[in-house]
């Protein structure tokens, strides 16, 4: 079996915009962005549980505060707890704030329950509110990959690839999606290029024994670049 990359989607901390002193300027009674640094703080040092407690509190005094259910929500999926996680998003969303991120991490956590419908039409989402954010269009394209749409999956891992060339990830899953659709040469070639450019990365090794092994790939060599040509 091919070996996919290390971490089925891909990670999107650090894309969280933190509260900033300015929203405390917002009129009164709006609950849009309350401005709250113990709680921010909590959550840029990585302290998940105080981030979920005092924004839980920062909640029940204001409810409608989009930010903080994003941040709340943002905290559930950092200790596992998938599902409050999707609901603060939900919620966040549904209080008017929509950015790219937002969507991406709403994307990640459907995929990770497996509800790959509702996974993709998040991503979508993210992909139109941000086309230059390259885990944006990788983690569609997985999606797509398991929804076995494989033409749409190829069509996104190329728009990554042009936006972050150097990622090995999406080397590796441009090369699953040509050995799927039957293109073995471009897979032969993409993981010999990515073997040889990134002599430690153990699942582009695995994969090209893998193909060896199982195909006929003695036709000439192409470029490694087949799969991404425009």
């Amino acid at each position: 079996m091919l070996q996919a990359r290390t971490t089925v989607f891909a990670a999107a901390a650090a894309v969280l915009a933190l509260c900033q002193p300015a929203f405390s300027q917002q009129p009164a009674g709006s609950d849009k962005q309350i401005c709250d640094v113990p709680a921010d703080s909590a959550l840029g040092l990585e302290d998940y549980p105080t981030t979920i407690k005092l924004h839980r509190r920062l909640l029940r005094s204001h409810p409608n505060d989009a930010l903080a259910h994003y941040h709340l929500g943002f905290a559930y999926g950092m200790v596992g707890r998938i599902p409050e996680e999707i609901d603060e998003y939900r919620m966040a969303a549904a209080l008017g704030l929509d950015k790219w991120d937002l969507f991406l991490n709403l994307g990640l956590g459907f995929a990770e329950r497996g509800e790959l419908s509702n996974a993709d039409s998040a991503l979508e989402h993210a992909v139109l509110l941000g086309p230059d954010r390259a885990e944006t269009h990788f983690n569609l394209a997985l999606v797509y990959e398991k929804e076995h749409r494989l033409s749409e999956a190829l069509r996104e891992i190329t728009i990554s690839r042009r936006l972050e060339p150097q990622d090995p990830d999406e080397l590796n899953t441009n090369a699953m999606l040509c050995a799927e659709m039957g293109d073995f040469v471009c897979a032969r070639d993409l993981w010999t290029h990515l073997v040889q450019t990134a002599p430690g990365y153990s699942p582009a090794q695995a994969n090209l024994a893998i193909l060896s092994r199982t195909t006929n790939t003695d036709a000439p060599s192409l470029d490694g670049t087949a799969a991404i040509a425009p």
